[in-house]
């Protein structure tokens, strides 16, 4: 009977069945195919099951939706029609249906970059329980109202999207809704950025588990936190970075606040110290808990969170906390990851992590402090934690002795940072580390006795090593340049450190900082590898040809200063077209500067100070167009100042040419450096005149500086994606002192012309540099008087004009700069009496000295009554159009007088009529006058 049925249900698997149905009925097989025949039945029976498909309907509305969105011709939506599949679209990539009904109940379309418009007849997918649509362009489109329609939806992912506008109240429809994630909508450049107004919709959803708003602006939401409380079933609760407002905490909302909650994320946000309230108060079940960057602004860490029996991650980063940790925290037993960093969190550290260690030592794996002001010692109890994965303490003010016992069992360790604290690492000669560490950054740290740590031998596999300021004064043993293959970065800079660089083998290194040691010996040509190479600061020697074995190289930061490498530089830079910072000075190079320069197209700051080049400036360079800090001081340079640097470098801000043997005059395009705001061309031999059009340096024009720094950002890393940057620095000659500048260099504003062979007068068009801070025009051959309007120059604090034949009184007006605080006038033509003013009586001597005609205090000479001379004047400013007291108004002042007297007295003294009419006038007035006096006189009662 069953071999008919067989036959007449399946006749194209009859043959298959026949042949299973003689081996099972032998006598020797039939026992041992028993199970087999009930399988290949079971497969049969389900082999015949009827494949309903999708209703036309809802195929349809799926066509519709197609045809409202664009996508890649290899997308999703590709399958969707097409002929082998138009009977049955669930079979279409993307769409699954119900075995038994045949109806539409998932649409993923996530992630596939769709963009256009959903079709209203989305909504004819009534049985749609699963919807996403996360990772398309919706253009900044509101979401569709009809979706608050498909009333069987569980899941709803709208993330990534980009949505915008008002979250629509009709989701409140979706009552069996379980998932929602609407996150990352943001588009804060649209004026239809997403946002809620109100969340009186969410109440609704009464079976929601997961709720994700991140990225949302719910600024407006007062009540947000009432709508959340009255979500029974909530678990998962992500409002990250949703501006939210700090939460109004009564006892009803905490009373009626669900314990379902596990999961809770409310991360930069502006929330105050009341949230801590709610959380403490009945989510004793919270498992990830995230609150940091938002701003508390005081208040320190609850004890209560202690409670959180339960609580595996706590973030509060960078949330303005204050006061110490407690010790509740450290009762957290199932912890795993605990975030405290960027706080101003203090006190000893040393209870709290002796309770964490016992509590959670078979738990923590994540344990991150820095940047806090916590003290005292670390506890040898964190060598218990055997779970630990991260330590970070660093930037804190930790002190005492780090020995072995504190990683006594902490195989598990793969980044240590104890940076920037007090410590000292006491370890054994022979220690081997139970951990292979990724990231080592141990800078400040002292190492005992100076020595090069050993250990770090023993540490094959970290890709990031920072040991620098660590007081080694120890020769690196040659094994140490054995560098793992995975590095990145290495800093061993500010030691002592003697020896060679040994056959070092370089991957791929980001970084490599071995500046301010004693390192010596050739570079190796494989150097020229690394995206950023400092070696300044040490004793490398030989040639700098090594820069030619890499052909377009991808270095960003080159810097070889104060070292002793020789000889002329390689003709190579065409290699170095991502070069921003190269500084090679205080070396030993020679020739000619290499033409290819001109080829650094992203050179921002390039430095060749203090070598022996000769020669002129290539004119290439002039396509540097980026350069801001360009530095040829003491080189032996012979040729004029070019007019391309003027011409062609617009964003110059320093320009060092001192101690060279420039030539002729300076040239007036110096005057389209608009933004120079350090101008030095001492100690050459340039003559002529100080240009007139000094006062278009706009920069040096304008008083004050946002930016204390000068700084510059250059890429590391695997197609730039770090971001790193550097401060430039120069030295100058300020207050007759050779000093150096770095963190405040962007507040130094200063023209030095000094020691070079300039005739004439000082323009007066330099008092309009009111934002000078230095001026030296010392030792030059300057004539003529000091400009009268030098007392414009109110952020002057150094003044130099000594050594030169300047004749004249001292202006009245340099007695008003109150900041100057540095200035010499010696050995100059000046007379008269020093103005009397706060600042000028408080220098030497020495700052008047040479000037025989020059009288009064500090000088022992006094004045003679000719030799003091007019007393002091208002200081005017004649180029104040604006100004009450100008030269127009005693102009209008001296006419106004004029027409005025002449008006009358000519009336007067040639019209007879005139004249008769004014004395009557007069004598009538008299007599009434006279008449009124002797009546009132008469009337007042006599009196002795």
């Amino acid at each position: 009977m069953l071999t008919l049925v067989v036959l007449y249900i399946f006749p194209k698997e009859f043959p298959l069945f026949v042949l299973i149905m003689t081996v099972a009925n032998t006598v020797e097989a039939r026992c041992c195919f028993k199970l087999l025949y009930a399988i290949v039945v079971v497969l049969l029976l389900h082999m015949s099951s009827p494949c309903i498909g999708c209703s036309e309907r809802e195929r349809q509305a799926l066509l519709a939706l197609k045809q409202g969105l664009v996508g890649d011709d290899g997308d999703l939506l590709f399958s969707w029609g097409r002929e082998a599949q138009n009977k049955d679209c669930c079979q279409w990539d993307g769409v699954y249906c119900n075995n038994e009904t045949g109806h539409v109940v998932k649409l993923d379309l996530g992630g596939i970059y769709l963009r256009g418009k959903i079709s209203p007849k989305l909504i004819h997918l009534q049985h749609l329980e699963y919807l996403d649509l996360s990772f398309n362009d919706f253009n900044g489109s509101k979401i569709p109202d009809f979706i608050g329609s498909l009333s069987n939806l569980i899941y709803l992912s709208l993330s990534e999207a980009n949505f915008g506008g008002q979250i629509p109240n009709q989701l409140g429809n979706l009552t069996h809704l379980q998932y929602l994630d609407l996150s990352f909508n943001e588009d804060f450049d649209s004026e239809n950025f997403f946002h809620a107004k109100n969340l009186n919709w969410l109440p609704n959803l009464s079976s929601l588990k997961h709720l994700d708003l991140t990225s949302t602006n719910l600024s407006d939401v007062v009540g947000w936190l009432e709508a959340v409380n009255m979500l029974p079933k909530l678990t998962n609760l992500i409002l990250q970075g949703c501006n939210l407002p700090p939460p109004i905490i009564s006892s009803v909302s905490i009373m009626n606040s669900s314990n379902s909650l596990v999961h809770v994320d409310l991360s930069l946000n502006n929330l105050n110290s009341s949230i801590f309230q709610w959380l403490s108060g009945t989510h004793t079940n919270l498992v990830y808990l995230d609150l940091s960057e938002n701003y508390f602004r005081g208040p320190s860490i609850p004890a209560s969170f202690g409670n959180m029996s339960s609580l595996a991650h706590l973030s509060l980063y960078y949330s303005e906390l204050e006061g110490g940790i407690p010790n509740s925290l450290a009762k957290l037993c199932r912890l795993r990851r605990l975030e405290l960093y960027g706080n101003s969190l203090s006190g000893q550290l040393t209870n709290f992590v002796e309770i964490l260690s016992e509590c959670a030592q078979n738990t923590l794996e994540y344990l991150d402090i820095r940047g806090n002001n916590l003290s005292g010692r670390i506890p040898e109890s964190i060598g218990q934690m055997s779970k630990l994965e991260t330590i970070d303490f660093s930037q804190n003010s930790l002190e005492g002795v780090i020995s072995e016992t504190h990683f006594s069992k902490l195989s598990k360790l793969s980044y240590l940072d104890l940076s920037y604290n007090s410590l000292l690492l006491n370890f054994s000669f022979d220690w081997i580390p139970p951990f292979q560490l990724q990231v080592i950054y141990l800078k400040s740290c002292k190492m005992w006795r100076s020595s090069f740590p050993k250990w770090l031998q023993t540490q094959t596999n970290y890709t990031s090593l920072d040991i620098s300021d660590a007081g080694i004064s120890d020769t690196v043993p040659s094994s140490f340049w054995d560098l793992p293959q995975k590095l990145e970065v290495m800093d061993i800079s500010h030691n002592q450190m003697r020896g060679t660089i040994g056959n070092i083998r370089l991957e791929f290194v980001s970084r490599l900082n071995l500046s301010w040691n004693q390192l010596e010996g050739p570079i190796p040509s494989i150097l020229s590898k690394v995206l950023v190479l400092d070696l300044s600061h040490n004793n490398f020697s030989g040639a700098a040809s090594f820069l030619c074995a890499t052909k377009d190289s991808d270095l960003s930061f080159l810097d070889l200063s104060s070292n002793h490498v020789s000889g002329e530089l390689p003709d190579c830079w065409i290699h170095f077209k991502k070069l921003v910072v190269l500084d090679l000075s205080n070396n030993y190079l020679f020739g000619k500067i290499p033409t290819t320069m001109g080829y650094l197209f992203s050179i921002e700051t390039l430095r060749l100070s203090n070598n022996r080049f000769v020669g002129e400036l290539p004119s290439q360079l002039k396509n540097c167009t980026k350069l801001t800090f360009f530095d040829l001081g003491e080189n032996n340079l012979s040729c004029s100042i070019p007019e391309w640097l003027g011409a062609s470098l617009p964003n110059l801000a320093i320009l060092i040419l001192r101690g060279n043997q420039f030539y002729r005059s300076i040239p007036p395009q110096l005057c389209h450096l608009t933004s120079v705001q350090i101008l030095d061309l001492s100690m050459n031999n340039i003559s002529g005149t100080i240009p007139k059009c000094l006062n278009n340096l706009i920069v040096l024009a304008q008083k004050g500086n946002s930016n204390i720094t000068i700084k510059h950002f250059y890429t590391t890393g695997p197609d730039g994606i770090i971001v790193e940057l550097y401060d430039d620095e120069a030295s100058l000659t300020w207050k007759g002192v050779r000093s150096k500048y770095k963190s405040t260099l962007g507040l130094v504003k200063s023209i030095d012309l000094s020691s070079n062979k300039l005739i004439g007068e000082i323009p007066s068009e330099i008092t309009n540099l009111v934002g000078l801070v230095s001026l030296n025009l010392s030792r030059n051959q300057l004539t003529g008087q000091i400009p009268p309007r030098i007392g414009m120059l109110q952020e002057l604090d150094s003044l130099d004009l000594s050594r030169n034949q300047i004749n004249g009184r001292i202006p009245n007006s340099l007695s008003q700069i109150d900041r100057i605080s540095y200035l010499d006038l010696s050995e100059n033509d000046l007379s008269g009496k020093i103005p009397i003013g706060t600042q000028l009586q408080s220098f030497g001597p020495s700052s008047y000295g040479g000037n025989p005609l020059l009288c009064g205090l500090p000088l022992l000479r006094t004045c003679t009554e000719e030799e003091k001379g007019p007393g002091q004047t208002v200081l005017v400013n004649q180029d104040d159009k604006d100004g009450l007291i100008s030269q127009g108004f005693y102009i209008s002042l001296g006419l106004g007088f004029a027409v005025g007297f002449w008006g009358v007295f000519g009336t007067l003294l040639f019209n007879r009529s005139c004249r008769y009419t004014y004395f009557n006038f007069w004598t009538c007035l008299t007599d009434w006058l006279y008449v009124k006096a002797e009546i009132i006189r008469q009337r007042m009662p006599n009196t002795r």
